[in-house]
């Protein structure tokens, strides 16, 4: 890498230090299957897991707590995510709540996703003013999804304007908190946390069962 190339680079990360750029990331994983029969009964298995977002949590190793709530900030306990639902997103080794609302859920017959932006708390738990309770401005989104293509079946991250919340009314009192976040804590364990979600969209990792959990 040339100097002038390194030079912009350590220019444009200082800009996303400073909430004024964004960055776009994709993680995905796939599996083929032996025939359209057994892609087909995959895929389903996929749109349960996709949607079953509490057991996200249940993957083993470094690992995030995924918590769904309904559209009044109820735990959803044995329900499926669907639009103007939330997630709670607690990362590993974390004390700190980050939030998103679903805002738009697909179903085709060969792809299932759904989008969500960062947000404040839904009520009843927020309390005070709305400010974006997440490191991410809520301009940014993730998109989970799950494709089938013949006998593949593939499952994406799709990250867009990834812009660090620490300016303006929108940070709160987080500003600090979320650049230490985004840029620390997130950084280092964003590639494997969707990687992980993705191999288990895809069933090349399962959580452990009852009786793995208790040996």
């Amino acid at each position: 890498m040339g100097l002038k190339n390194i030079v912009d680079k350590v220019k444009e990360e200082i800009k996303v230090l400073q909430g004024d750029a964004s960055k776009d990331k994709v993680y995905a994983n796939e599996q083929e299957f032996a025939d359209e029969a057994a892609a087909l009964a995959a895929f389903k298995r996929s749109q349960e897991k996709l949607f079953d977002v509490n057991r996200w949590s249940e993957l083993e190793g470094f690992n995030s707590t995924f918590t769904l709530y309904d559209a009044n900030g109820n735990p959803a306990e044995n329900e499926v995510a669907q639009e103007g639902f939330y997630m709670q997103i607690i990362l590993p080794a974390s004390p700190i709540e980050n939030w998103v609302r679903i805002t738009d859920v697909r179903r085709q017959d060969n792809l299932v996703e759904f989008t969500v932006h960062p947000s404040e708390k839904p009520k009843p738990t927020n309390e005070g003013r709305e400010v974006t309770q997440h490191f991410f401005v809520k301009e940014a989104s993730s998109t989970f999804r799950v494709t089938k293509e013949g006998i593949k079946l593939a499952a994406f991250e799709i990250g867009k304007n990834e812009t660090i919340n620490n300016t303006g009314e929108e940070a709160g009192n987080r500003a600090l908190l979320n650049t230490l976040v985004a840029e620390g804590g997130w950084a280092g364990v964003q590639a494997l946390q969707w990687d992980k979600l993705t191999r288990y969209l895809v069933h090349l990792e399962e959580p452990p069962t009852a009786d793995t959990a208790n040996a």
